[in-house]
């Protein structure tokens, strides 16, 4: 039996219709004011089973960050898993009884397991060792942990963590795959260093890359998320033009912005390309990453796949100028000290390119600014025939590149601005794309 889910965003539907009304500002600040970690975890109830495994310590982090992410957590445990982590350090952690004994109980009224398992929206097993799993694929269940398993019709994760040996004998291998025939999805665990002192396939990955994986799989098995089944394209970072083989011309930016906007995106149910002319950020899990360096090449990436795009988002900071001539030594000083004079020439103004190919397309720009912000912006808007624009004054401290806060000022054409409070990037990644929905961006036809 397989379970589906409707999205927790403080009910979407009726968030959009909320979006839509006159006083469009002030919704949309009461809306996200201190919900910044609002995501598809919120609220969610999560059952975390650990076996017996040195990689025990882990599910500790792993929990830890579901909680960050808004879960409520609970723990079952087997009695070997015990030796290594004690439930009270689990209790304490998530502030929830942990279930280790089917036959201790405080409520007469509730068999533990059954109930455990009626409660659970979603069940990891964390660190899987063998022996639990050939149990959860045979069907057996002989103490509280594994009886939880059998009668939780919730999806179950499976995160395995064994030996490199025990990980490869056929039998692991043959249980494995009557667990992913079942409908369980599992994760192959990573290869590095294991506590018998070798290197193997076998070892827990880290949890931060199990959370990634966890996010990408609920987010696939959530068909009603507002932007499921829609095509994001995002552009990030501070585009690069060569001036030598050694030189180039950039900007300032990161591309933590057009990262988070990524990221939220698909945690919105997109399919999201992200065309990245920055390297220095780790891909956000389940995005497409295109590399690209110059204006030119950000030019021809976002153009291959335009056509097929539902929501735009040009939050990459793109060189207006390039050297009108590309050095093909690197350029010397020379003996006489003189100054050095560079031509500049026009890099393509993309946003202007597509404006004549945009037919359903929404398309979002950003300005960075450092002076009369709502004029350059409100310029930038009509001239690009964008549909949205985020502008924000770079000069102000906290604001703009390199930092992970943002304060911006969100345009649409007819519609009064809407200036964000300084928050996380990401929470205004969130701002964008909700005001963008409520625009009918990305809504199901």
């Amino acid at each position: 039996m397989t379970r589906t889910f409707s999205f927790t965003l403080l009910s979407i539907l009726d968030t959009i219709v909320l979006l839509k009304c006159k006083n469009l500002a002030g919704t949309v600040a009461r809306f996200f004011k201190g919900r910044e970690e609002v995501s598809i975890w919120t609220k969610r109830h999560v059952t975390v089973v650990v076996s017996g495994g040195i990689a025990s310590y882990k599910a500790l982090v792993l929990i830890r960050s579901l909680m960050k992410q808004g879960a409520v957590v609970r723990v079952a445990m087997t009695t070997h898993a015990a030796k290594f982590i004690t439930p009270l350090t689990f209790q304490t952690l998530t502030q929830q009884p942990v279930v280790i004994d089917e036959f201790t109980t405080t409520d007469p009224h509730h068999v533990v397991h059954v109930a455990l398992a009626d409660w659970t929206e979603v069940m990891i097993l964390v660190p899987a060792t063998a022996n639990l799993i050939a149990k959860v694929a045979n069907g057996l269940a002989d103490d509280a942990a594994t009886t939880t398993i059998l009668a939780t019709t919730a999806p179950k994760f499976v995160v395995p963590a064994m030996n490199s040996h025990m990980y490869a004998n056929p039998a692991t291998q043959r249980n494995l795959k009557q667990l992913t025939t079942d409908g369980l999805h599992v994760l192959t665990p990573a290869t590095g260093m294991l506590a018998e002192g070798y290197s193997g396939q076998g070892r827990l990955p880290e949890p931060a890359v199990i959370l990634a994986w966890l996010t990408d799989q609920l987010i696939q098995l959530t068909p009603d998320l507002p932007l499921a089944g829609r095509r994001v394209v995002v552009t990030a970072g501070g585009t690069r033009e060569a001036l030598d083989p050694v030189r180039f011309i950039t900007n300032r930016s990161s591309g933590k912005m057009g990262y988070a906007v990524a990221q939220v995106a698909r945690e919105l149910g997109a399919t999201v390309t992200l065309i990245s002319a920055t390297t220095h950020l780790a891909a956000p899990s389940g995005v497409k990453v295109v590399t690209v360096d110059s204006a030119q090449s950000l030019l021809t990436a976002v153009s291959d796949i335009f056509d097929d795009t539902d929501i735009l988002v040009m939050a990459a900071a793109v060189s207006d100028y390039r050297p009108a001539e590309l050095a093909d030594q690197k350029i010397k000083k020379p003996a006489d000290h003189a100054d050095l004079t560079l031509r500049l020439t026009e890099t393509p103004d993309i946003l202007k390119t597509l404006a004549a190919r945009k037919h359903q397309q929404y398309v979002i720009g950003f300005a960075a600014e450092t002076q009369s912000l709502l004029a350059n912006a409100n310029r930038k808007l009509t001239s690009k025939k964008l549909d949205l624009i985020v502008a924000n004054d770079v000069s102000k401290p906290g604001v703009g590149f390199n930092g992970d806060t943002n304060q911006v000022t969100l345009l649409r054409p007819e519609q009064q601005p809407v200036t964000t409070e300084l928050t996380t990037k990401t929470a205004i990644a969130k701002q964008i794309l909700m005001t963008a929905i409520a625009d009918g961006a990305g809504t199901q036809a």
